[in-house]
């Protein structure tokens, strides 16, 4: 960028960067809560994220940063791995992004059928509140979504005697600023976050009344925070449920940032995302949050709309933002120390009722009842089993529906004016699974009939149908039947594979 130009933009990005960081300083280290890690580590998430990823992204607008759709998928494998596993499972996710961005891959990340991400994103919405109502007790939330939810009264009961009440008073009055903030905010004050107006009245509210709640804890020296990668820990992605886990993370963390970015491209007229770029360039993060024992991160929509709604128009934005975040927390940590824990877990069951988004549930209706189900299906399936295991039902319901439209054959057996011949009209995908119904119908057809079949209604025909055609008709010429096989419309290679000889017959 040239000079007249940097001065130009300059101030602009300086202020779009400062309503990121506000808005992403109370989140970073929410997620690490919600993901059973110190805040701290949140925080070396959204520096790497800003600093490194804002410079290399293929989004220049979007911004990166710990996740709040990752924070139960990363909450289960410190819980059964350890947090010193999750070092490398995130340094091969990273890897695999940085591969698949090189390869070109981006585009078959956004794929992924959008009930099925919804679906993910409302499940994990679910699991976020159900384990945040009991960090807003002071309480430690249980290892599944049925087990918070069963233990939801007895957290209540055991909140009242003791000082947990306090906390869940600062809890939902953190959700009820940010509610109250975002429907009734004056436009000139937009650019302030209710979740930081939300966490800094809490704060202050907690120290005048001199509260007995559970506070942030930070280090004084961020790099006490930081823990380095053991080689020998490397050893340990031999086992399976390691690799299943990489895979996992690699995959739902890029096609939330590829999904967020195409968002993010429709709130702006600027330079549009280069998917392949971001997915290598959050790869390069994610390697260096295994490498530093951070959190995982990805694009996302909460502070990249901030961004773009703050007039950002380059990556400086987002590259500044992580320049504040690392500030603060070098120079200003004690003010951290004294954000109710409370607090911040109201900021997250806010962000978790904001991901159970149905309007878009609502919005699926407009392609039928199938993804609305397989939406509903996902977010139960992750609520009731786990993350991967819900993810996984909702790509099988897409796979079969698609398997379901692609067997649909209509067959239909039509007398001709002409006597003595008919059709055989055939219309949708004619493929082996039909063949036992389209055997039935080529039964019926009495001897000495000539059978004209054309192949321009359908979508698609395999091998298996065209070599019972053709062999019916070889098989009923000696009874005087000829079957026409029309392909009018067809590719060169489908019609090549029509064979003329005594009794199959086609035109092309």
């Amino acid at each position: 960028m040239r000079a007249a130009q940097l001065k130009a933009v300059l101030p602009r990005e300086l202020l779009a960067s400062v309503v990121v960081f506000l808005v992403a300083l109370p989140l970073c280290m929410g997620i690490a809560i919600a993901s059973g890690l110190p805040p701290a580590k949140g925080l070396i998430t959204g520096i790497i994220g800003g600093l490194v990823v804002g410079w290399l992204a293929g989004s220049p607008l979007q911004v990166s940063g710990p996740a709040a759709g990752l924070a139960v998928l990363v909450f289960e494998l410190v819980r059964q791995h350890g947090i010193a596993m999750l070092g490398p499972i995130l340094l091969l996710a990273g890897f695999l992004q940085l591969v698949a961005g090189r390869l070109k891959l981006g585009c078959w990340f956004r794929v992924t059928a959008p009930a099925v991400v919804y679906g993910m994103l409302a499940g994990i919405g679910v699991l976020i509140v159900l384990s945040q109502v009991h960090v807003m007790l002071d309480a430690v939330p249980k290892p599944s979504g049925l087990d918070n939810l069963a233990a939801f009264p007895a957290a209540v009961a055991q909140a009242l005697p003791s000082f947990g009440w306090q906390a869940g008073l600062l809890g939902l009055a953190t959700i009820a600023v940010m509610y109250l903030w975002e429907k009734l905010r004056p436009h000139s004050l937009r650019f302030i976050p209710g979740a930081l107006l939300g966490v800094g009245l809490a704060t202050v509210a907690s120290l005048m009344l001199a509260l007995q709640v559970k506070r942030v804890e930070v280090p004084a020296n961020l790099a006490e925070a930081i823990d380095w990668l053991k080689p020998g820990d490397l050893l340990n992605l031999a086992d399976p449920t390691l690799l299943i886990a990489a895979f996992a993370v690699a995959f739902i963390a890029s096609a939330e940032t590829l999904l967020s970015a195409a968002a993010v491209d429709r709130m702006h007229s600027g330079q549009r995302s280069d998917f392949d770029r971001e997915l290598s360039a959050q790869g390069v993060g994610n390697m260096l949050c295994g490498l530093l024992g951070a959190l995982p991160m990805t694009g996302v929509i909460v502070r990249s709309s901030a961004n773009v709604q703050a007039g950002a128009t380059t990556r400086l934005s987002a590259i500044f933002h992580g320049l504040w975040l690392l500030a603060f927390v070098l120079l200003l940590s004690s003010v951290l120390q004294s954000i109710p824990v409370a607090s911040l877990a109201g900021v997250l069951v806010y962000t978790g009722f904001k991901l159970v988004d149905l309007k878009a549930f609502r919005g699926l209706g407009r392609y039928g009842r199938m993804p609305m189900f397989t939406y509903a299906a996902t977010a139960l399936a992750i609520v009731f089993t786990d993350l991967l295991t819900g993810v996984l039902i909702g790509f099988g319901l897409t796979l079969a529906k698609l398997a379901w439209k692609a067997s649909r054959l209509k067959i239909s057996l039509i007398d001709l004016p002409k006597d003595g011949e008919m059709e055989l009209r055939l219309i949708g995908a004619a493929t082996f699974l039909k063949v036992p119904a389209l055997t039935q119908v080529l039964g019926t057809i009495p001897a000495g009939a000539t059978v004209h079949v054309p192949l321009n209604n359908l979508s698609y025909i395999d091998h298996s149908c065209l070599e019972l055609l053709e062999e019916w008709g070889r098989a009923n010429a000696a009874k005087g039947s000829t079957l026409l096989i029309e392909a009018r419309g067809l590719k060169r290679r489908l019609e090549g594979r029509l064979r003329t000889n005594t009794g199959v017959g086609s035109t092309a």
